[in-house]
């Protein structure tokens, strides 16, 4: 399928990380997510904000102290998390719970179902859900479905739902940051992917 009939088609998905500077875990996450669903980069559109961040900071230097080689760092400036952006979003990671609440508490109707945190999202989402569904937007979306449904099931453990912010951290706290963020991804990739 060409670009031209995928945008006619389809309108791509999009996923919306969130931090509070912009500065380490979303761009991070944001930069992940862009590598590892790199086959469906034309049907899934992926970016990040803060809910403190100052606008125009550079993300590269900063997300690259978490990413260190394994990936190229984004190359965007950091933004403001604002309704526009939580509404025009199909699913809101937010590195910690006070992020998804944050997306939650500026658009409630669109963010209630579609708003988790990265590693609340990696813990709920199944293959299953998106079972026999081909397009990585109409996959994507059964998959927030199912895992907005899973949610506050019982038995659930929601207290490593967080990823703590690595600013001021020692190398090896800011290498498990970097390690929770990339096995969270990995396991939503592989679910996105999986056919």
């Amino acid at each position: 399928m060409s670009d031209s009939s995928l945008s006619v088609a389809h309108q791509a998905f999009r996923v919306l990380t969130v931090c509070t500077g912009n500065l380490y875990r979303s761009p991070v996450a944001e930069c992940l997510l862009r590598q590892r669903l790199a086959p469906l980069l034309e049907a899934i559109h992926v970016s990040s904000a803060g809910t403190a961040a100052a606008p125009g900071i550079p993300v590269a230097g900063t997300a690259a102290s978490l990413l260190g080689t394994a990936v190229d760092p984004p190359g965007t400036v950091t933004r403001r998390l604002t309704a526009g952006l939580v509404e025009s979003a199909d699913l809101v990671l937010g590195a910690a719970t006070e992020h998804r609440e944050a997306a939650v508490r500026l658009s409630p109707v669109r963010a209630l179902s579609r708003a988790f945190s990265l590693r609340e999202f990696a813990r709920l989402v199944q293959a299953e859900d998106a079972a026999g569904l081909v397009d990585p937007a109409v996959r994507f979306t059964a998959l927030v479905k199912g895992a907005a449904a899973r949610r506050g099931s019982a038995g659930a453990d929601v207290s490593d739902d967080d990823v703590a912010d690595p600013l001021g951290a020692s190398p090896p706290e800011v290498r498990e940051v970097f390690r929770r963020i990339e096995e969270s991804v990995d396991r939503i990739a592989s679910v996105v992917l999986a056919r």
